[in-house]
């Protein structure tokens, strides 16, 4: 009874510091331009299926893809332990599916050590491609401090995690042969057995009991400490992979949407008829948030900070300051940025009015946005199927229509364009030089 009210209260906890947290998260994302996310249903639950569940873009680089699936296959599994453990808290019971389930019972928990210690293997070797080898897309700038710190906590907290298993598992089948009566059958554990059982036979048996009721609180709060710390943490991709992948735009990736009005001023200079559009915002890309549709704002948090765009990004290999995780990264702060200070206003028709009169562009330069080639690398390369280019394009369709920026190398062409309908300063018009070409 005891045990089942101070599990309650420790949920209550978790529940309610969890819930304001999740909560802005969703108030950040609702900060973005509606868009209208409408068929190709089969292609999203394959996009789902494949790249968030199956996790087929990880194997791109084997070795890591191996070990990332060792650490993900531990934790899909322990979830359904996850489940015993949260009824056994409540109901102040011990292993509340052990007997009820037949073979599948030791079949579940060892194939959890089993793919624990694998997770173990891959968590340590991870550790040290961060801190000792120094891989080089973990030591980018944008990494440094919080980010970096973030990385190896929750790794660590992964180290705490399986060694609780073991251990609380451990001390279980040692107490089922000594008090059957109250700790029920749950069959062998072949690799606690080995490694931690025979730690608990030659001590007390009230050191057993102590231990697994210990080592099962250590790996409760450690399961508790995750919930409430995936909000703050790159982690929250292991729940936003799968919104992210399911929204995730289906056109062939790097194609660029038209802006409406500009397709008509030229549709307009060739005498064709203009297209249907909306009415106008009254602005052409976006400069904050609030320009941007939700989707960039989704992928910003589903960002696994992996790297591997900028790791294929050909302006950041050639020494520019272009990351495009930096990019993401920088759109995730904004934007909690904006409901953390709540520097938003919302009218009565919807739009939105930052307040606290900064943009994106105080925390993402134009030398950045202004580096990328727009060769699609990134988006080739992202596991989630996050795409950088989408924004950098947003952001730098604002400078030059809106502030009339631009590299300064860049006015030729936009004059060719407007006079020639040709990026080179040719003198024959559109139609003599297309035809001659």
């Amino acid at each position: 009874m005891i045990q089942a009210l101070a599990f309650l209260t420790v949920l209550a906890v978790v529940v309610y510091f969890s819930f304001s947290k999740y909560r802005q998260i969703w108030l950040a994302i609702q900060l973005g331009q509606s868009e209208n996310i409408s068929g190709a249903a089969a292609s999203r639950w394959k996009n789902m299926l494949l790249f968030a569940l199956g996790q087929r873009k990880m194997f791109a680089k084997p070795v890591s893809g191996i070990f990332h699936a060792f650490i993900y296959l531990a934790f899909i599994f322990t979830q359904i332990e996850t489940i015993e453990i949260l009824v056994d808290g409540v109901s102040g019971n011990h292993r509340f599916f052990a007997n009820k389930i037949g073979f599948l019972y030791p079949l579940l928990i060892n194939t959890i050590e089993w793919l624990s210690i694998l997770a173990l293997i891959a968590t340590i070797i991870f550790l040290w491609r961060r801190n000792v080898s120094k891989v080089r897309r973990f030591q980018s700038a944008e990494l440094k401090g919080w980010p970096f710190k973030d990385a190896n906590m929750i790794l660590l907290g992964e180290i705490v995690l399986i060694v609780s298993i073991m251990m609380m598992n451990g001390a279980y089948q040692y107490l089922q042969i000594q008090q059957p009566d109250i700790y029920p059958d749950g069959g062998r554990f072949y690799l606690s057995s080995q490694f931690t059982l025979p730690l608990f036979e030659s001590s007390l048996q009230d050191i057993a009991v102590f231990s697994e009721r210990f080592f099962w609180w250590l790996h409760v709060l450690v399961i508790f400490g995750f919930i409430v710390y995936l909000p703050y943490s790159k982690h929250l991709h292991i729940f936003l992979a799968f919104p992210n992948s399911y929204f995730a735009d289906t056109n062939e990736r790097g194609r660029m949407k038209n802006i409406p009005e500009i397709q008509n001023e030229v549709r307009g200079m060739f005498g064709l008829e203009a297209v249907a559009t909306e009415e106008s915002k009254g602005y052409f890309g976006a400069s904050d948030i609030h320009q941007m549709g939700w989707r960039n704002i989704l992928q910003a948090f589903s960002c696994t900070e992996c790297g591997r765009c900028t790791a294929v990004c050909p302006a950041n290999l050639t020494g520019k300051k272009l990351s495009p995780r930096k990019i993401m990264m920088d759109i995730r702060d904004r934007s909690e940025e904006l409901v953390k200070k709540s520097a938003f206003q919302k009218a009565e028709n919807g739009e939105i009015e930052i307040t606290d009169g900064k943009s994106l562009f105080d925390r993402i330069s134009k030398e950045e946005i202004y580096a990328c080639t727009s060769c699609n690398a990134c988006v080739e390369a992202c596991p989630v199927l996050i795409n950088p280019l989408q924004p950098i394009l947003e952001l730098r369709r604002y400078d030059i229509l809106m502030n009339s920026g631009g590299p300064p190398e860049w006015l030729p062409v936009f004059n060719s364009l407007e006079t020639n309908q040709c990026v080179w300063a040719m003198t024959d018009s559109r139609t003599q030089w297309s035809q001659n070409s």
